[in-house]
């Protein structure tokens, strides 16, 4: 775990060092953290510092569909390839125990997790022999289909509340071996509908016909969500936006969360440059 508060930090560095600098790009950082044998955390891995909130600047409709699926619209660039470092890192981890289904959260909105999800799920589904589905657990604001350019005749909601089945709610990607299960209605219920017999039913399935499933779910803090899906998952991965998380909603977020499925956290959001290893630009 101190790798990754180790990460952060120097990511934090870099960008305070090119703040004056407009055309330094957003960046993507990976660390994956680091448990004890016996699957605890340690301590010492807590530093004193702390992510300060900023004004975000708006964005435009179209930049933010676009950046959701860089990997897709732009595989060959220096942030697709670092989502595809983060992917050689699970998967290493995948060798030493199963990870066939993969939550992707983060501690409040706006941090990044549903533009996480959709690059991770992207670079996962162009291994060669390698089926992916990704599945859209936000059934408050959902963003996966709009994102990808997907028109759901059925979503997620109408699988749990047994109206379609899943074959018919599955869409499938132009141009990747990519499945979506996306959300096409929104449900009164949605935290009954995550937590429902259903669910576990149709996560057992997919386990079978897909060799990795990933969960797009809710901000983690604040609802139950996140932490109802992620204790269905093998593996939990946690975005952290530089300049913006602040460091107690990080640790409320992994002490809200079952730490013996946290994989790492990824930081969105920083500042750096091709040399440094594990960071993009």
């Amino acid at each position: 775990m101190a790798k990754v508060y180790d990460a952060l930090r120097r990511a934090e560095q870099e960008r305070k060092r090119k703040a004056g600098d407009e055309s330094a790009p957003a960046a993507l950082g990976v660390e994956l953290a680091e448990t004890t044998p016996a699957g605890r955390r340690s301590r010492r891995s807590w530093r004193p510092w702390r992510w300060r909130r900023r004004k975000r600047r708006p964005r435009s409709g179209s930049s933010a569909i676009n950046k959701r699926r860089i990997a897709l619209l732009q595989p060959e660039s220096y942030v697709a390839e670092q989502y595809r470092a983060l992917r050689g890192r699970i998967d290493a981890i995948a060798a030493q125990r199963p990870i066939r289904t993969l939550t992707v959260t983060s501690a409040l909105p706006g941090e990044g997790k549903t533009t996480a999800a959709i690059n991770l799920a992207i670079v996962t589904a162009l291994s060669l022999g390698r089926r992916v589905l990704l599945i859209d657990c936000d059934l408050r604001k959902p963003k996966v289909h709009e994102a990808l350019g997907l028109r759901p005749v059925a979503g997620l909601a109408e699988v749990l509340s047994d109206q379609v089945n899943v074959d018919d709610a599955i869409v499938k990607v132009e141009g990747v071996n990519l499945d979506v299960l996306p959300v096409r209605s929104r449900p009164v219920n949605p935290s009954e509908l995550l937590g429902s017999a259903k669910m576990r039913e149709l996560l057992d399935e997919v386990n079978r016909r897909y060799d990795r499933v990933i969960l797009d779910t809710p901000a983690a803090l604040g609802l139950p969500d996140a932490k109802t899906v992620s204790d269905l998952s093998d593996g939990v991965v946690m975005v952290v936006r530089a300049d913006t998380t602040l460091q107690q909603d990080v640790q409320a977020t992994l002490e809200f969360l079952d730490q013996r499925r946290l994989l790492g956290l990824l930081l969105n959001g920083a500042h750096a440059h091709r040399g440094r290893y594990g960071y993009a630009s």
